[in-house]
């Protein structure tokens, strides 16, 4: 999913903000001109604030003059609380479950009405899936998106329930009423399935990570091909390694399960 920049503002910072945003899966490397268009500042303003960033680290520019997102960048980023210390705590888990079934594992959490990939491990014949790291997407369609939906405040709910919610497949669940059906599926069953709702072809299967308090800090999920899937099967995979990193979080035992155990 791509983010839309905010309007620009007049102070420096905001501009700094949307020569950053201006940047996306879709346009990783930009001209001096396609900089200035896409963030909405003059070009002079553009070749200013572009050259300091370059010269801090947050951009890099390559013989051509193109510029594309520096590494200083991401060494800042890394750090994000949410993203670090989930990813560490997450990661024996997320490759116990790869080890055990070779198919894509996601780790996500929410940010507004939006699910963003914390990290994710693909398996080398595993189905193809469109999300990457640092991604985000629609949290009405994936299996850590309907996770983390189902557990979200009333008022998110309301809000997502209430706008339009893109169909990206004729599987796509995009009724109000019956979302908020599958929502309560997902409650009570402890698990999400999302059959076919990005990619026909692929099936995801998702659990929530509870913390200490019994809020859910993330999901994780498995994405398999649709045509060979098995949810029954690999739920319970799913929400062991959602209980072993919610455990983790929480400062309890490193593992749930070895790899090539499907149970603890």
């Amino acid at each position: 999913m791509t983010r839309q920049a905010p309007a620009t503002g007049t102070s420096v910072t905001s501009k700094v903000l949307a020569l950053l945003e201006a940047f996306t899966p879709d346009a990783a490397d930009l001209s001096l001109s396609e900089l200035a268009r896409r963030s909405g500042v003059s070009l002079a303003t553009a070749h200013r604030r572009a050259a300091e960033l370059v010269e801090w680290g947050a951009l890099e520019r390559d013989a051509a003059g193109r510029y594309r997102i520096g590494l200083r960048l991401w060494e800042v980023a890394s750090l994000a609380p949410r993203g670090l210390g989930l990813r560490d705590a997450a990661m024996p888990f997320l490759e116990d479950l790869y080890e055990v079934t070779h198919e894509n594992v996601q780790l996500a959490v929410r940010e507004g009405l939006e699910v963003v990939f914390v990290e994710r491990i693909a398996g080398r014949d595993a189905v193809p899936v469109w999300t990457r790291v640092g991604g985000r997407f629609a949290l009405h369609a994936t299996g850590v998106g309907l996770v983390l939906l189902a557990h979200a405040p009333a008022a998110v709910q309301e809000e997502v329930l209430g706008g339009p919610l893109h169909s990206y497949t004729a599987k796509t669940v995009c009724e109000p009423a019956r979302l908020r059906r599958v929502l309560a599926d997902v409650r009570k069953h402890g698990y999400s399935v999302s059959d076919g709702q990005v990619t026909v072809d692929a099936l995801s299967v998702g659990a929530p990570v509870f913390t200490a308090d019994g809020t859910v800090a993330a999901a994780v999920s498995l994405v398999v091909r649709a045509d060979s899937a098995q949810p029954g099967a690999l739920a319970p995979l799913v929400m062991a390694a959602a209980r072993g990193i919610g455990r983790a979080l929480a400062g309890g035992p490193a593992r749930v399960f070895p790899a090539g155990r499907t149970r603890p």
